[in-house]
């Protein structure tokens, strides 16, 4: 006989102003991830402002808006902080209204478990089914650690949220739970996938020929990674399997073109395996309720013994700058965080050790600058204070649209001269110079 969850549901079902008087000045409260945003709790919470002080409040990749943030650009009562910004949240760190922690996503739960303090956690959950469960969603990555670490759980039943099936964690019970909250919620942004530039283009077409039958992919999100799904889906190659801290319409558009079909996969066999997911309606419809695929924690995604196990993993992600060392900056420029350190490293590591694996970092050549109007290297001689997020010694493929080269077992003047063979050929002689400057280039290289 199935349990009645009725009684104990009514017990602990809380408006959104009664759930958010449990927050304390200085508590840290939790907002979790992406679509586990508590809109309802969020309005609530903010509204008690001049009740509050120092109430401080952790999110990430978080579409906004964040009510705790914007209605105290003092921060005397909260202060948000976010351990991967999403455009918005990149925003308010422009305006000093919010802070990055820095996070490896492997450690995620770890962090918690051991290092991170949690009074209050808020985070939207899909509806309550028969056995008691409330499903985490697309937020499987990250919510299940912070509910257990947190003193209060406060979940806010969201009509919208898909249900995703999962490795583990990816439910909380009502037994766990402390309050409910319920009430109408606006449907989802529809964040529909970037539209790839020809140079983006050209940049996936180098990597296309390094893409095997039955690789894994882990694809970042931006206009690249949304290049390589399109040429894929375009191309000869079959049988192909997702592993991918963040799933996106390009794994979408890889499934609508018969390629995705997870089958010769080492673990996970037949399951599409994913931490979160952003972006369109018709990718949440899609994840919702899919017996093909798998939601877990990060601390299992991005774990790097476990991507090791997959065979021909290719991991693809973008960068901001790379300095003729070879070292990496993916999540700033300069001292402006843009995004996080994220999974960058954790698929490094994990694909260079898979049999097979292969781990691209994608950049174009150079870029326009909004402040002067003119065109500025990606590829850098020397980095002076800018924050790393690969160092050099992890640091695999590196693709422009002028090509790709491989940095592994590479010494400096070797890594100096293969960056300069993709940099765009406007800054060639300029690099070539600064890498004679720090005895980086042999003379008998310059052609």
């Amino acid at each position: 006989m199935i349990e009645n969850f009725v009684d104990e549901y009514k017990s602990k079902l809380r408006t959104p102003e009664e759930a958010a008087s449990v927050v304390k000045s200085g508590d840290w409260v939790d907002y979790t991830s992406t679509l586990g945003m508590p809109v309802l709790l969020d309005r609530a919470l903010a509204a008690r402002k001049d009740e509050l002080s120092d109430v401080k409040i952790r999110g990430n990749l978080i579409a906004g808006p964040i009510e705790v943030a914007e209605c105290d650009p003092t921060q005397e009562h909260f202060v948000y902080h976010s351990w991967h910004c999403s455009s918005y949240e990149r925003k308010l760190c422009d305006r000093g209204l919010c802070y990055y922690i820095p996070m490896v996503f492997h450690n995620n739960a770890a962090y918690y478990e051991f290092f991170i303090q949690v009074n209050v956690v808020m985070v939207s959950v899909a509806p309550m089914d028969k056995h008691g469960y409330f499903n985490f969603s697309v937020n499987t990555g990250v919510a299940g650690p912070i509910c257990e670490k947190a003193d209060i759980v406060i979940v806010e039943v969201n009509e919208n949220m898909p249900k995703i099936h999962g490795g583990y964690s990816e439910c909380i019970h009502i037994s766990e739970v402390d309050y409910i909250v319920e009430g109408d919620h606006e449907p989802f942004k529809n964040f529909l996938p970037i539209e790839p530039r020809e140079v983006d283009r050209q940049i996936a077409s180098h990597i296309i020929p390094y893409i095997l039958d039955g690789a894994n992919l882990q694809l970042g999100i931006g206009s690249i990674p949304n290049a390589v799904g399109e040429l894929i889906a375009e191309s000869d190659i079959k049988d192909l399997g997702m592993h991918t801290e963040l799933c996106t319409d390009a794994y979408l558009k890889l499934h609508e073109s018969g390629k995705l079909t997870n089958k010769l996969k080492n673990i996970d066999r037949g399951k599409g395996v994913f931490g979160c997911a952003v972006g369109s309606i018709e990718l949440y419809d899609w994840l919702d309720d899919n017996h093909g695929i798998a939601a877990y924690p990060l601390e299992y995604v991005n774990r790097p013994s476990i991507i090791a196990q997959l065979d021909n993993m290719v991991s693809i992600n973008g960068c901001v700058a790379v300095d003729l060392y070879g070292q990496v900056a993916a999540e700033s420029s300069g001292s402006r965080q843009i995004s996080g350190t994220g999974g960058q490293l954790d698929f490094l590591a994990g694909a260079s050790a898979s049999r097979g694996g292969k781990a691209f970092i994608c950049m174009t050549s150079r870029y326009k600058s909004k402040t002067d109007g003119e065109y500025h290297s990606r590829i850098l001689p020397q980095f002076n204070g800018d924050i790393i997020t690969s160092p050099r010694s992890q640091v695999y493929f590196i693709a422009t649209e002028y090509g790709v080269v491989n940095l592994e077992g590479k010494s400096t003047w070797e890594r100096a001269e293969d960056l300069i063979s993709i940099a765009h050929p406007e800054f060639r002689d300029m690099l070539i110079k600064e890498a004679e400057d720090r005895k980086i280039w042999r003379r008998s290289n310059k052609r």
